[in-house]
């Protein structure tokens, strides 16, 4: 998940709880590791199942009105 200026960081602590199944305390470090590094991995999954989470945190984001932004990146 990428950093922006907009999106507030609660809403983003609830898309990782929602959609990447982290509690609220590991939700809220992620959160701060985008915030601070400008992006963090919010999980490793199979590619099929990565790009349906982008889309998922993509929708959830719009639909709120925020430009928060997900990608999915290969490991390496």
């Amino acid at each position: 998940m990428l950093n922006d200026d907009y999106t507030p960081m609660e809403f983003v602590v609830v898309v990782i709880q929602e959609f990447f199944n982290k509690d609220r305390e590991t939700a809220t470090q992620i959160m701060l590791k985008i915030h601070l590094d400008g992006r963090a991995v919010c999980g490793v999954y199979p590619k099929d199942i990565a790009v349906t989470k982008v889309e998922q945190v993509t929708a959830a984001a719009r639909k709120a009105g925020h430009p928060l932004q997900c990608v999915s990146e290969p490991v390496e």
